[in-house]
């Protein structure tokens, strides 16, 4: 254990000496480190990683960091000081430079290799090696771990630099998408919507590198110059970025009996993940067998519910992979995402992503991820046929719980008592014909509005007298079924409370990581107050601002209503 744990009672933390102080490195110390990495962790070029849980790797600093920003509503949660992203220690190892950092703390991090699978299809060409032994963090370092408050988090170097994963690329990640990233993390978690968490953010004021991008007002599907951007370091906090991918390579290794631990191993990482992500679900007093059991449902119960959350603030996650599917049943990772403004179930903002990991088919995609935790694991238990029988109708049993949680989720979005079908079925075919943004119809619908007129506020055309009676018929049916009168601002207070009135536009995040290249953060920061209070009624400023649909210029337009994954 840890030499010292914070805790909220005491004094707000203003030294890393006294993080220092609540670091407990359980991954190093309880699971396998690969055999063949070095000791001094400087190991950054593409190789085949055959066996172990983590490889030893020390990040590469950027250099000459400058502050950009830090998560003020984390920093309360973990009981820092805000003063304390400014210090020059907290700047250094945030920015990838761990040579001077206090005892107890570790001079070297940690990547992870995981597996890749497509809607359930396993796949290696990813991997340089073609063959599943190169994949994984590419540029993301896991720095420290650390018990605060009583929770267990990791701390991760989004752009750290190269690892033996890094399939030859730079290991950098640039200002633009660490914005994105930054700023994303915290509004999901404003939403209600179970994340990953941003810590800080540092630009490089000298080092920059060359990416695929888009030409201004281009329409083009695909990036179509290269754009020299300052690199960054974004650092992610999360209880474990354990994912779908890890079990499936070591589920894989047991398969093809890639070496004689290899059993061993996946048992190791599974009981990890569950230490981790489910010690307060799952007794620890449980046999394997009774503990895997109580993963599948506990996992299945996160994924489904968290899946529903995306639906219901309209966000995609654009790349649903395993190796983007978090163990612990949380969003991870923003690269392709985006958030839907015009309503369209096929919303897919990636241009790499296509029609399988659109917005209404997220929940499929969860489901197949589902199937390779369970295919990764099953091998744990073939002697147990009994938990056997268990564990496989618990993946039977996902699209039914699927299905029960959207269901949930539709009729609190709707403020109904119990779901509608046909209900709501009208109503997504309306929200096509007549273009509607999703945000704003259903915040605009949370007044409870007795006419369509303030409905229209959300449209982004004028519609027909024929689209205009079928608005008022299904007004009329909506308003039968949630009941009026006394109740109504209870049910108002009700339903602003699950559709949000703020979001993610891309169209307002584009000024802001274009006036931060030039050293001008002012945006960025505005943003980051606008998005973490997503439910709550702003100022006239903000809501003449950012509570309006896109406008025409920005539809079709690369950069903004599409990008590709370049980062």
């Amino acid at each position: 254990m840890s030499n010292q744990q914070l805790d909220e009672t005491s004094p707000p933390v203003t030294r890393l000496e006294d993080i220092a102080r609540s670091a407990d490195y359980s991954l190093i110390n309880t699971l396998n480190c690969d055999p063949d990495a070095t000791t001094d962790g400087e190991d950054y070029l593409p190789r085949q990683v055959f066996a172990g849980h983590y490889v030893p790797v020390k990040p590469t600093p950027i250099a000459e960091p400058e502050y950009v920003a830090h998560s003020k509503n984390f920093f309360r949660e973990l009981n820092f000081d805000d003063s304390l992203a400014q210090t020059e220690d907290f700047r250094r190892l945030f920015s990838g430079d761990l040579s001077n950092v206090p005892a107890p703390m570790r001079k070297i991090g940690w990547a992870t290799g995981y597996a890749l699978s497509i809607y359930g299809t396993e796949y290696t060409q990813q991997c340089p090696f073609q063959t599943g032994n190169g994949y994984g963090d590419g540029r993301a370092v896991s720095v420290l771990e650390a018990i605060i408050n009583g929770q267990r988090w990791e701390m991760q170097l989004k752009g750290g630099g190269r690892t033996p994963y890094c399939r030859g690329s730079d290991g950098r990640a640039v200002l633009r998408s660490s914005i994105r990233e930054f700023l994303a993390q915290e509004h999901m978690h404003a939403l209600g919507v179970p994340t990953s968490r941003s810590l800080c953010l540092y630009v490089s004021k000298t080092e920059s590198v060359n990416r695929p991008w888009y030409s201004e007002g281009s329409s083009n599907t695909n990036p179509d110059i290269l754009v020299s951007e300052p690199v960054a370091i974004s650092t992610r906090v999360a209880p474990s970025f354990l994912r779908v991918g890890q079990l499936e390579l070591f589920g894989r290794r047991v398969r093809q009996q890639a070496h004689p631990d290899a059993l061993k191993e996946l048992e190791m990482i599974a009981l990890h993940l569950i230490d981790r992500e489910y010690r307060d679900e799952i007794n620890t007093h449980l046999s394997l067998a009774e503990k895997l059991v109580a993963l599948a449902t506990a996992f299945r119960n996160r994924l489904t519910s968290l899946v529903a959350d995306w639906l219901r603030v309209g966000y995609c996650q654009g790349n649903f992979n395993s190796d983007n599917c978090a163990g612990g049943g949380f969003t991870l990772d923003y690269g392709p995402f985006g958030f839907c403004e015009r309503f369209d179930p096929y919303f897919q903002p990636w241009t790499g992503g296509g029609q399988h990991f659109s917005f209404f088919n997220q929940p499929a995609a969860a489901e197949a991820n589902f199937h390779m935790f369970w295919t990764a694991l099953r091998p744990l238990l073939l002697v147990h046929p009994e938990y056997l029988d268990k564990f496989d109708g618990i993946r039977e049993g996902f699209s039914i719980v699927m299905q029960q949680r959207l269901e949930k989720m539709w009729a609190a979005k709707l403020g109904l008592r119990t779901y509608d079908a046909q209900l709501l079925s009208e109503l997504l075919t309306l929200m096509v014909e007549t273009s509607v943004d999703y945000t704003i119809f259903f915040r605009e619908l949370s007044n409870i509005p007795k006419e369509i007129e303030p409905l229209k506020k959300s449209f982004y055309q004028k519609t027909s007298a024929r689209l205009e009676q079928q608005w008022s018929i299904w007004l009329e049916k909506w308003l039968s079924l949630v009941g009026t009168g006394q109740n109504n601002e209870k049910l108002s207070q009700q339903m602003k409370r699950v559709n949000p009135k703020y979001t993610w536009r891309e169209w307002l995040v584009v000024p802001a990581y274009q006036q931060a290249m030039q050293g001008d953060y002012t945006l960025v920061r505005e943003l980051q107050e606008v998005l973490t209070q997503p439910y709550d009624e702003q100022s006239n400023v903000v809501d003449d601002k950012y509570y309006k649909p896109r406008p025409i210029e920005f539809f079709a337009t690369g950069g903004v209503s599409h990008y590709s994954c370049s980062s």
